[in-house]
């Protein structure tokens, strides 16, 4: 395969994806050579060290559009579209964010931003990390010919409830959840149980119960929930200031203006 053809069959590549398809050696400079002057003429675009865009023929490098997806998911070798990105890309946030999140075992560094978009690294679960299962709820999709990963709506609705800071207020996050029309329970269940966190069984098993009759929840099915959450009662958020309730069945202190839902009332945000 010589670079022409790696670039059409390439939208967005690393280095070493380069390398590899085109057999060179680590020590050669042929590879850099050539980088180079695809650079200078136009044909590639520099995302970062070690990561290059390829720009369509009859395009300007420094005006053609890139895909904030492909980016975040070549951010690390085992990069997964997570969180408020997942989100995003199945059309289910509420608002638009300038910001892509991606899961990787790695060490996190610093955040990137490039053209105006931040790509941020976050930790796999804690209990996943060491776990056969770290995999569970992530599929390939693919994207302008690229295979990347993604979480599923399943595992993402999981979460964003885990670590609701990484996606924004809780008027942000319900109605981005509330958007999703369908869910596989059991998937939802298995994954909940894997990160044995009781303060997020509780969460997930309150919006459920919440949204019963939209996503066809079964008391049968909520009451799988019941051995798992907190033997006392947990703060839905303890940052989370003004009055609060408890919602007992799920030993859960709830805040009031997410019971109220107050972003509905008239004028609710003047």
């Amino acid at each position: 395969m010589n670079f022409e053809t790696f670039l059409a069959l390439n939208q967005i590549f690393t280095i070493e994806e380069v390398r590899k398809a085109l057999d060179l050696k680590a020590t050669t400079s042929t590879l850099n050579n050539l980088l180079a002057y695809h650079l200078k003429r136009g044909h590639i675009l520099r995302i970062r060290k070690g990561l290059y865009y390829t720009i369509p023929r009859g395009s300007k490098a420094e005006t053609c559009p890139v895909d904030s997806y492909l980016i975040a998911a070549k951010m690390a070798d085992d990069a997964v579209l997570a969180h408020h990105t997942a989100l995003d890309y199945y059309g289910k946030l509420h608002s638009m964010r300038n910001d892509r999140l991606y899961l990787t075992s790695h060490k996190i560094g610093k955040s990137f931003t490039f053209r105006n978009v931040t790509y941020k690294g976050v930790s796999i679960p804690k209990e996943l990390a060491t776990s056969s299962d770290s995999e569970f709820g992530i599929q390939p999709i693919d994207r302008m010919g690229i295979n990347i990963r993604i979480t599923t709506l399943e595992r993402t609705f999981v979460d964003v409830l885990d670590r609701p800071s990484l996606t924004g207020e809780w008027e942000e996050i319900w109605r981005s959840l509330e958007s999703i029309e369908y869910f596989d329970l059991k998937k939802i269940l298995d994954y909940t149980l894997l990160l044995k966190s009781a303060t997020t069984c509780a969460r997930v098993a309150f919006f459920l119960e919440s949204h019963r009759e939209a996503l066809h929840v079964s008391e049968e099915f909520l009451q799988l929930f019941k051995p798992h959450i907190p033997k006392s009662p947990h703060y839905f958020d303890r940052k989370k200031k003004g009055p609060h309730q408890l919602i007992a069945r799920w030993n859960l202190i709830v805040p009031k203006s997410l019971l109220q839902r107050i972003w509905e009332e008239p004028n609710g945000h003047f």
